[in-house]
């Protein structure tokens, strides 16, 4: 059989480490298809660029799009990144010329998806993107194939490894966001602009694309809530602790009669659940379905081996000659994306109040949680110097904010949303109050 041949566009840590598996595991992959894989063709920014692994031997472009075009590969490895430019020009020069095309980028699938997806199968070619959604976790064969059959209920999980590695940090180590952020990107997990990642749109562009596989519905990355992680503080972590929570940040997406609820934001998860023992730059998506029940997937979310070995895999998927609608669901048949109303979301919340210590002021929250129907399972207040303070005779004063922590019954988002604005209307917290969902996973 002849090799199948592989052009590859970007050759940085992804890229550097797939030419670094296929040298390596070469044999192993033509023993396993029974053809050669074969690169005949890399472009990048740079030809002179020190790294680890040479490039001598393969045929220089210049123009990824050039590479993308060329007779000489089956398939066109994109891994140039960016959702629009040269990526998205390459990539579709490689489905017009009928080539199958592997990428890692998931900012331009959230944003160009269903089109290209409707150009590959037009063509008759695959567009494979395990590599874009958690690193080296086969989250998108899993929904593809093993859970094929499944309707699925929710699919949620922890999708960027900066953010987690931040909040274990806080965790662990009892310091601030800003310290451990600048730890981050001493080691490399955070960019020096980390606001992709910190900010929940890094999380949001993977969830876009495992809403659509898991519910059938089209891309529609504009349709996620999009919360961060920059407000989460040292008080929040060690709160949540002392009531037997962690602090995540999530990418949930549930469908329900009204639509398709998907989110990103911090979340408290009981200590005991599988995700919150989840640390450091590990990722784990858990999906649902309505005959598999559960399943979580955890592994290393990004990284040159773990990100090639996903890129690997979708590449023989193509050796085998396995091609399926790059969203499981004919983009024909993909559903209008409808999206449930946020406010309606129903749960139980964490509120963190810095209260002023006078007479009136926590009668005056509890009235309008309770204007708003809203039950409390509890309520602390601590000392504001620490929440683990020796336990002393209180200095009162009115000046002075206390930290009050609340946990609610369940009841819906409009109902928090207009409490908390009542309260920080009322004149008696010295900040807005901090309010996370609780998600009992």
């Amino acid at each position: 059989m002849e090799p199948l041949k592989l052009g590859i566009a970007g050759v940085g840590t992804v890229g550097g480490g797939l030419l670094e598996l296929l040298t390596t595991n070469g044999a192993h992959f033509a023993n396993i298809v029974g053809r050669e894989i074969r690169v005949t063709g890399i472009s990048a920014r740079s030809r002179e660029k020190v790294r680890n692994i040479a490039i001598d031997g393969y045929q220089w472009f210049d123009d990824p799009v050039a590479l993308a075009k060329d007779p000489s590969n089956d398939v066109f490895i994109e891994l140039i990144g960016g959702e629009d430019g040269v990526a998205k020009a390459a990539v579709e020069a490689a489905l017009q010329a009928k080539k199958h095309v592997v990428t890692a980028n998931k900012a331009l699938l959230a944003k160009h998806g269903i089109a290209l997806a409707k150009l590959a199968e037009k063509n008759g070619v695959s567009l494979n993107f395990e590599a874009a959604v958690a690193g080296g976790i086969p989250i998108i064969k899993t929904l593809r194939e093993a859970l094929g059959a499944n309707r699925v209920r929710r699919v949620y999980g922890i999708l960027n490894g900066t953010c987690n590695y931040i909040l274990t940090q806080m965790q662990n180590d009892k310091r601030p966001f800003a310290d451990v952020l600048k730890e981050a990107q001493a080691l490399g997990y955070a960019e020096a602009d980390p606001t992709f990642d910190i900010g929940g749109f890094d999380t949001a562009h993977k969830l876009a694309l495992l809403t659509s596989l898991a519910f059938g519905t089209k891309v529609a990355f504009d349709q996620i809530h999009v919360e961060g992680i920059q407000t989460i503080t040292e008080a929040d972590i060690e709160a949540a602790d002392s009531l037997g929570y962690r602090i995540k940040l999530l990418g949930v997406a549930s469908e329900s009669e009204t639509g398709i609820e998907a989110r990103v934001s911090p979340a408290l998860v009981f200590k005991d659940s599988a995700i919150a023992e989840v640390s450091g730059v590990t990722n784990a998506v858990a999906i649902e379905g309505d005959f598999s029940g559960s399943v979580l997937l955890v592994g290393a979310g990004a990284g040159a081996k773990p990100t090639a070995s996903a890129v690997a895999g979708d590449i023989l998927d193509v050796a085998r000659g396995l091609i399926v609608p790059p969203f499981v669901t004919p983009v024909a048949k993909l559903k209008t994306h409808k999206r449930a109303k946020l406010d309606q979301h129903y749960g139980s919340y964490y509120v963190r109040l810095a209260l002023y210590d006078k007479p009136g002021a926590m009668a005056a929250v509890a009235k309008s949680m309770s204007d708003q129907a809203i039950s409390l399972e509890s309520i602390v207040q601590h000392r504001p110097q620490t929440l683990h303070a020796p336990r002393t005779a209180p200095q009162r004063s009115k000046d002075k904010a206390q930290p009050v922590i609340i946990i609610t019954h369940e009841t819906t988002e409009e109902a928090m949303r207009k409490a908390l604005a009542a309260i920080e209307k009322d004149g008696n917290v010295t900040e807005a109050p901090q309010m996370i969902r609780i998600e009992e996973l």
